[in-house]
């Protein structure tokens, strides 16, 4: 690896990120995430650097480049880390109201995720600019994580094309409301009713009549 001017070269972004192979990288995978969430917190994404990343997880820099080829895959990738954290210890499956549900945690994952607005606004960033240049990751990711827990809810065991369009359009409007209430545009009260506006327009009477399944 060339080195300039006594910092390591970085790693170009097009080589895809490596995937964890033991516990013991998984564990340092995710201190990496940890770091980069405390520092992401604290100054704003054009000013959060790779190095101090890597030193406050305690990593080597190629470790770092390693897992996330550039920052834009890092923040990224803690994006969809903090979505499907979510998912797993938020995202309740009652027995009734399926689309109150999805609305309902629609609506806290927004303020979870808006409780560290200046974290929040480097996530948004590389998500959305990793998603316009690789189509099929990051929001994607986590678009399709949101997809099919809203499906469970729903109870579809076997969704039509109508349902899976309807569940796809109803996270890309949760996700236009979170980055208009992000950047100030929306109030966060306006935000909450127009969540539950695009749940109850685009689900209504998508269901199934038993109730949603777990």
């Amino acid at each position: 690896m060339r080195r300039d001017r006594g910092h390591v070269a970085r790693v170009a972004d097009t080589r895809a990120p490596a995937e964890p192979g033991s516990e013991r990288q998984a564990a340092r995978r995710e201190r990496i995430l940890t770091a980069a969430a405390e520092l992401g917190a604290e100054v704003s994404y054009d000013h959060v650097q790779m190095q101090e990343v890597a030193r406050a997880a305690d990593v080597a820099l190629g470790t770092l480049y390693r897992y996330f080829p550039s920052k834009t895959h890092l923040f990224a990738a803690l994006f969809d880390s903090r979505v499907a954290a979510f998912i797993a210890e938020e995202w309740a499956v009652p027995a009734d109201d399926p689309v109150g549900t999805v609305a309902g945690r629609l609506v806290t994952l927004t303020h979870v995720l808006l409780e560290q607005p200046v974290l929040c606004s480097a996530m948004v960033h590389a998500s959305a600019v990793n998603h316009t240049t690789r189509p099929g990751s990051d929001f994607q990711a986590a678009a399709e994580m949101l997809c099919q827990v809203v499906l469970r809810n729903l109870g579809c065991a076997d969704p039509g094309t109508e349902d899976l369009t309807a569940v796809r359009l109803l996270t890309y409007a949760w996700w236009g409301v979170l980055v208009s209430t992000l950047h100030g545009k929306t109030s966060l009260c306006e935000a909450d009713a127009e969540v539950r506006l695009a749940a109850r327009l685009l689900l209504g009477g998508r269901a199934a009549p038993s109730g949603p399944s777990r």
